[in-house]
């Protein structure tokens, strides 16, 4: 049985992919310091194969400990949020995501050299495309593009570099993964969130999603979206997501390659609030819309091209987001009930 190190594991895309690499048959260790939510519970904590280790990514003899004798290396701890988090955040987010990718890498060069260590699969993020300019964003316009603005990222395009610069010092081989905005259950309101007020309602994670379903079941009309709406956007789901990544792991031609993992439909903002609106009250009450200031970082266009990881891993994102939404509301409606939100 392969072992399967993932840090981050108790985050949001983690969540999904340790579920999913242990219906393959994997042995997990996952890895968390619960610095942003506290202790989640998941539906695997009892699996035999899962252990779950109360840990900081950043502790690199910890990480050599646990690196030592597994199989594979996916490395997906950060710290991570939505748009405000970007801001409230702006120096602890590069900071500490460094000191995270530096002690990972640290730990996998000498596992790898020690001989098991097969492959990294490092999680990067759609903001590495943040100043694209043309569209769809493909794999290798990252480094034609200016680099992006916002610190956080700027840092996942510090990932992909770390990935990069350890395969061409130590040939520690790896695979680099892009999500776009996953969509999904799971999240609740991190503990260092600043109160930003969306209308009469507090923003919860400013990931979208999760934001307007919550502002629909309090009964916020007219509804508040930042900006004017015409934000594109691709909504992934996370168990897609999951899938995706571990294809990665398993697939001969991932190595030393980087692939978009996202659903191929664009959806605009203004769209997304409609489809959540009519899904919660009916499709007979129209949406009244107001539009609030949109944060800086706030990118217009984020269309991804899917053609390479459906040609080299056989991978499309097949979840609707009409499906999606279908599970995420009444995970949200409980979870405001339970306050979490």
């Amino acid at each position: 049985m392969q072992k399967v190190v993932v840090t981050g594991s108790a985050g949001f895309i983690g969540g999904y992919l340790v579920e999913e690499l242990l219906s393959r048959g994997y042995s997990v260790v996952g890895v968390d310091n619960f610095s942003k939510y506290g202790r989640v519970r998941r539906s695997y904590d009892g699996h035999p194969n899962y252990r779950l280790v109360d840990g900081d990514a950043r502790d690199a003899g910890l990480m050599t400990d646990l690196l030592a004798d597994c199989d594979h290396f996916v490395a997906g701890a950060a710290m991570i949020g939505g748009i405000s988090y970007f801001h409230t955040y702006a120096y602890d987010l590069l900071a500490n995501n460094e000191r995270i990718i530096a002690a990972s890498c640290d730990a996998a060069i000498a596992a790898h050299e020690a001989g098991r260590l097969a492959k990294v699969t490092y999680l990067s993020s759609s903001m590495v495309f943040e100043s694209a300019t043309t569209w769809p964003s493909y794999e290798g316009q990252e480094r034609e593009c200016p680099p992006p603005l916002s610190s956080y990222g700027f840092q996942k395009l510090a990932v992909e570099y770390f990935a990069r610069a350890a395969y061409d010092q130590y040939r520690l081989p790896f695979t680099i993964v892009r999500p776009f905005n996953c969509v999904g259950i799971g999240e609740s309101r991190a503990r260092g969130d600043e109160e930003i007020m969306s209308g009469n309602v507090k923003l919860a994670m400013s990931h979208v999603v999760p934001d307007l379903v919550q502002k629909v079941l309090k009964g916020q009309d007219p509804l508040h979206i930042l900006g004017d709406g015409s934000q594109v956007r691709h909504y992934t789901y996370g168990g897609d997501l999951a899938r995706g990544i571990a294809d990665t792991l398993e697939h001969p031609d991932a190595l030393n390659e980087d692939f978009n993992l996202s659903t191929a439909q664009s959806t605009t903002v203004l769209e997304l609030a409609e489809a959540i609106w009519h899904k919660i009250n009916g499709p007979g009450v129209p949406l009244r819309v107001v539009h609030d200031e949109p944060f800086a970082h706030d990118v217009q266009r984020r269309v991804p091209s899917t053609e390479k990881a459906k040609r080299v891993l056989g991978f499309e994102a097949t979840t609707s987001l009409s499906s999606m939404l279908d599970e995420v509301i009444p995970w949200i409606r409980q979870a405001i009930a339970d306050g979490v939100i």
